[in-house]
């Protein structure tokens, strides 16, 4: 074997410890992610397992490989629901979910549109700034703000029925 061989096997072996790193320390926020925004959370661990697949195939992680995944994560969800032909109905008890809050926030992010549900997500649950949601939906960080505002405008009078009930 020769010296560019083993640099070969070197750099794949380098990429499999980083990727086997990556998803120990970010698939459970992953899940949770993609569980926000698909409504199911054994749909989401499908999801988020073909993303680190493909991540696996593909090689190089780049420069930020957690906001790469972050991106390939949310693309995964959004065309997961374009080629879905269901209803958009809310989600119900009868789906697995880890947690009552967790239920509660995924029928309310039920009512929004995909993108302005991703913008609300990427905000509130990963704390993520305009310009790093911006990168993720492939927008400029002006339509992330209007996603949010239309958004958290749609999601207001639910919030304000449920605080009086």
């Amino acid at each position: 074997m020769d010296s560019e061989q083993v640099a070969v096997q070197a750099a794949g072996a380098g990429h499999e410890e980083s990727l086997a790193d990556l998803y120990r320390t970010q698939w459970p926020s992953m899940v949770r992610l993609a569980t926000l925004l698909t409504g199911s959370q054994q749909r989401a661990e499908d999801l988020v397992q073909d993303v680190f697949v493909r991540l696996h195939r593909r090689g190089d992680l780049g420069d930020s490989p957690t906001a790469y995944l972050r991106a390939a994560v949310v693309n995964a969800c959004r065309s997961d629901a374009r080629r879905s032909v269901r209803d958009r109905r809310p989600w119900t008890a009868g789906q697995p979910c880890s947690n009552r809050e967790t239920v509660e926030w995924v029928d309310l992010l039920a009512l929004l549109p995909a993108r302005a549900r991703a913008a609300i997500v990427l905000r509130y649950w990963l704390d993520l700034t305009d310009q790093q949601i911006a990168d993720t939906l492939d927008c400029r960080p002006a339509k992330v703000r209007s996603l949010l505002r239309r958004g958290l405008a749609r999601l207001k009078p639910v919030l304000e029925q449920a605080r009086h009930a």
